[in-house]
């Protein structure tokens, strides 16, 4: 039962054959995540919503390492743009075991200076993309009916709140219980729905923020004393998106270098 797992007598993940569509698949975590499980064995759908020329350099770097991979385009916001993009994907990589949600966005705004279009933005992005490729991943998932495993990317602002973030914080709490909501409503396909929330994490996404409080005081906020990478959040979502974690749902898993028990 465990010989699928081991490598040269240690566990290792293993994601062979297994088709998995990354929302938000460019670049970051989701472009992180991308590679891990195709390392591990996935054949891995890369949606991105306008940079084609990340997304296609990524297919063509694990396409080189002997992987299956495929960019396509689709706004995570757009109605039926996501339905479109893994219809897509499906007929090139085979029938879908997981989803990954990445696509999102951080932007910050104190109360007084927050126009509605900021946190129509915000909210569209990250809860309505999230609703969107779910609904989409589902239908598939269903078809296929072997079961499957969707990661959402949260965060710990969603868990605690954030001043100035006060948008990002609510759509990443939304997504927590969309996803708790969402673990109950499709256990009985056994398709497990799980959320990562990372604490500051070296990406582009983060850079302007990470630069402007300076680098070397946020690490110091780490009982692990750094950052986290990409890698971090990577590895955490390909355990989710195996069979390792087939008894796993409706969780959220804490990728935060042990930042949350400092308060």
């Amino acid at each position: 039962m465990l010989r699928p797992y081991l490598h040269q007598g240690r566990f290792m993940i293993d994601l062979s054959g297994k088709h998995i569509f990354i929302a938000g698949g460019s670049r970051g975590i989701g472009a992180a995540s991308a590679r891990m499980a195709a390392s591990a064995g996935a054949l891995v759908s890369i949606n991105y919503a306008r940079r084609a020329d990340r997304a296609e350099s990524l297919a063509a770097e694990i396409t080189a390492a002997g992987g299956q991979a495929f960019a396509v385009q689709a706004d995570v916001a757009e109605d039926g743009a996501m339905d479109r993009a893994m219809d897509a994907a499906t007929e090139r990589l085979g029938p879908l075991w997981g989803l990954v949600v990445s696509a999102g966005i951080f932007e910050g705004a104190w109360l007084q200076d927050m126009s509605t279009e900021f946190w129509d933005r915000t909210m569209a992005i990250n809860v309505r993309g999230t609703f969107l490729a779910v609904r989409a991943a589902a239908r598939h998932l269903r078809q296929a009916g072997r079961g499957g495993s969707i990661v959402i990317y949260t965060s710990t602002a969603g868990q605690r709140g954030s001043a100035e973030y006060s948008a990002y914080a609510t759509s990443k709490g939304a997504q927590i219980l969309f996803m708790r909501s969402m673990a109950k409503e499709l256990a009985p396909d056994r398709i497990r729905v799980n959320c990562i929330a990372p604490a500051w994490t070296e990406t582009e996404m983060a850079a302007p923020s990470l630069d402007a409080l300076g680098r070397e005081d946020v690490a110091k906020g780490f009982p692990l004393g750094r950052i986290g990478l990409p890698e971090d959040v990577a590895g955490a979502t390909c355990f989710l998106l195996s069979d390792l974690a087939a008894f796993i749902t409706g969780s959220t898993v804490t990728v935060d270098g042990g930042m949350d028990m400092r308060g």
